[in-house]
């Protein structure tokens, strides 16, 4: 009997839900542990928090006196909270996030006198290690000195007994080493772009802010059913593991009764995030057996990307107090639904208009429709830099596989939409005459709202889909950090707008032509030369492969092949012209990428041999001894009558030894394969090598494993089967 795999099933069967009660109402601790307005009111001067109100609206430096003092208010709040050390919580180009704590604590050169000290230097700058941080070839391995240094936008917290001081991370020459810094410079780029375009509609207007809604997919499992797979554990998904009988083919998991322990997990972790401030509002049963989603209200957009990070965090720190593991990666689970991370993108005015949200008024219909149609363009031009954005060995198996929603990228906007656009189109060109200027305006423009009331369609198969009010980024993966992604978006739709705003000039300048009549006809010419992005129909189709190649929309259906446009002369142009990262930083990241990809592959090639070879083939050759053993028995008992008593272990044992005879061919391949790829030199080459030649082996050498789970008995395999890990609640 497999003793791990059942003691783990006899443990997670007999669990309770986790007693939990909250301490009070959300309302009342929303924010406790943050170091918010409400915090910095009753703990810094009056010059210090308009200092920070200043840094936060308007980018003000901070001047080092100043910093002194907003770093006494911040420590006498942590220490009145029980903390004890301090850290620069900063995301690494790892895609999680880093931290190093110190305490708050310092004796003088003899020992003696230990006094609690945080300074303005403490707060604004540290430098810690970046010798193992990837860089992309940004700096020798000598030259470790990186630097991490305080961005007073998004408000430091406490977790646990930590202070947590969000900090951007760069190279020792200046480079970004992060993914916070090309996010800021891209929230900026937009800023300023669609303030100007604003402006065309509103002089109000001084900010726009780009917003965030993620929507956090995920599994939860057993602990110890998790910690009875080692593929789970090392890679995140298994790698092998025949599909339950009882999978989500009822659709009776999605939006059903919450779990108890899992609905326990889920308040615990609400009470944590309302303490960090993370607004979460929803939560309910995803499609797949023991899959989740739980979502909160839009945020701007650094200041989400923050929270979806440190969310993945507080998701699995919670969920060791119940007895639970969370997956986060995409495809935990062969034959169910993955995991994305839905990215609910707008823009809002500093007048509180969202611009991506329709209004009453004719004037406000003709401003939702130029940051719409804009919108649309952007990604019309940017399509396969929106794909690379989104690339990763574990996304993938989303967006390759076409599943919610395909590789390519398209953009939903409903039927009602579309036609108001077919409108546009047949503006005349130049100017309008007064007449259709009013038809425009009545007909056109100023139905919008009751259009869009009765626009119910929706297509979920589509990556970018108008949803209303804002854009949905469907193809983020679930694991991923929402920043790569928000930074490619909201750069594009900047230079997008910059380049809207030069052309209604020139025509307004040049052409003589009144404000709405220049805006028209540009916005025309953006509907005539976006229209292939445009798609209602099934993503997964074959004819729509057919159709948007045709269209000469890009199918990467591979990280390596994806990512090749994050290194491209569009995009080291793009990132150029808008500030964002210059080619050294965009050429690094390229790199990085490429190689976690490798490594990734790598790490689940490693696996899989392992598995297949120590788990596998031993339990087979066990059960395919005691067939060999009930044959000899029948052969003795019955003499030659045994071949036709016998026939059917027989064939079971020639079946085993198949099954075996191929794990163990292929994994030696998938081997050789993996060998002759390391000696490669180039990233490029290397990704590609283990992308099409090694990973290929995979599901062939799974084939065989989950043929022989079904082969042998039960109590012998070793390794927890999909129905205990889906279905055990």
């Amino acid at each position: 009997m497999s003793t791990l795999r059942f003691q783990a099933l006899k443990e997670a069967s007999s669990r309770k839900a986790v007693p939990f009660e909250e301490t009070d109402r959300k309302s009342i601790i929303f924010g406790s542990n943050v170091f918010n307005e409400k915090a910095m009111k009753q703990y810094l001067t009056s010059d210090a928090l308009k200092g920070v109100q200043g840094a936060i609206q308007h980018g003000t430096k901070i001047d080092r006196k100043l910093a002194d003092y907003i770093a006494m208010g911040m420590k006498e709040w942590a220490l009145s909270k029980g903390v004890t050390h301090y850290t620069h919580w900063f995301q690494p180009l790892t895609g999680t996030t880093a931290e190093k704590h110190d305490a708050f604590f310092e004796t003088s050169y003899d020992g003696s006198d230990p006094v609690e000290k945080f300074g303005g230097g403490q707060l604004v700058q540290q430098e810690p290690d970046a010798s193992s941080f990837p860089h992309g070839g940004i700096r020798n391995t000598f030259e470790a000195r990186g630097y991490t240094a305080w961005d007073p936008t998004s408000p430091a917290f406490i977790y646990g007994t930590t202070l947590c001081i969000p900090t951007v991370f760069i190279s020792y020459t200046g480079e970004a080493l992060d993914n916070k810094i090309p996010l800021l410079r891209a929230l900026s780029a937009i800023d300023e772009a669609a303030t100007e375009v604003c402006k065309y509609f509103d002089k109000n207007v001084k900010k726009v802010t780009a917003t965030l809604g993620w929507e956090q997919e995920y599994f939860l499992v057993d602990s110890g059913l998790a910690n009875s797979r080692p593929d789970l554990i090392m890679t995140g998904r298994t790698l092998l593991g025949h599909t339950s009988a009882k999978g989500q083919q009822l659709d009776d998991h999605y939006f059903g009764s919450i779990p108890t322990r899992a609905l326990s997990y889920m308040r615990d972790l609400e009470q944590e995030c309302m303490l960090l401030g993370i607004p979460v509002k929803t939560r309910h049963n995803e499609v797949a057996p023991n899959q989740f989603e739980l979502a909160p209200i839009f945020e701007e957009t650094n200041l989400a990307v923050d929270h979806n990070c440190l969310l993945m965090d507080v998701m699995q720190k919670v969920a060791e107090r119940h007895d639970l593991k969370v997956l986060l990666h995409e495809k935990p689970f062969k034959g169910v639904n993955g995991s994305g991370k839905h990215n609910n993108w707008s823009l809002a005015t500093d007048t509180g208009v969202n611009l991506l949200s329709p209004s009453k008024t004719p004037m406000s219909n003709l401003q939702f429709l130029a940051f719409f149609i804009n919108t649309i363009k952007a990604v019309n031009d940017y399509e396969s830099l929106l794909r690379g954005a989104i690339a990763t060995a574990s996304n993938d198996h989303r967006l390759g596989a076409n599943e919610a929603p395909p590789a390519i990228i398209s953009v939903f906007i409903g039927e009602q939409l579309t036609k108001v656009l077919e409108e546009l189109e047949g503006v005349t060109k130049g100017k309008l005459s007064p007449e259709e200027k009013t038809d425009l305006k009545l007909n056109v423009v100023g139905k919008i709202p009751d259009v869009l009331l009765d626009n119910t369609d929706r297509n979920r198969t589509s990556p970018f889909a108008f949803t209303g009010n804002k854009f949905e980024f469907r193809a983020v993966g679930s694991s991923a950090n929402c920043s790569n992604a928000m930074t490619t978006l909201n750069t594009i739709v900047a230079k997008q707008l910059k380049d809207f705003k030069i052309e209604v000039d020139a025509l307004i300048e040049s052409k003589d032509m009144k404000k709405d009549d220049a805006i028209f006809n540009v916005l025309r010419e953006y509907i005539k030369q976006s229209k292939k992005i445009l798609f209602e129909g099934d993503g997964y189709s074959e004819a729509w492969e057919k159709e948007a190649a045709k269209r000469g929309l890009s199918n990467f259906k591979t990280t390596p092949e994806a990512l090749k446009a994050r290194a491209s002369k569009q995009a080291l142009d793009l990132f150029s012209e808008m500030g964002i990262m210059n080619q050294v930083e965009v050429e690094a990241r390229y790199e990085i990428e490429l190689e976690e990809y490798t490594k990734k592959i790598q790490i689940e090639g490693r696996v899989l041999g392992d598995l297949s070879q120590n788990h596998v083939i031993p339990t087979a050759i066990r059960y395919q001894n005691t067939l060999i053993e009930n044959v000899k028995g029948l052969k003795e008992i019955f003499g030659d009558e045994f071949k036709t008593l016998a026939k059917e272990q027989i064939i079971l044992i020639r079946e085993v030894s198949g099954h075996i005879e191929g794990i163990n061919s292929k994994v030696e391949a998938m081997t050789n394969e993996r060998k002759k790829a390391n000696h490669l030199e180039s990233a490029q080459k290397m990704a590609e090598a283990y992308c099409n030649k090694v990973k290929p082996y995979f599901e062939e050498i799974r084939n065989h494993c989950d043929k022989l789970e079904l082969l042998v008995d039960d109590e012998t395999w070793t390794l927890t089967k999909y129905r205990e890990l889906l279905l055990t609640k």
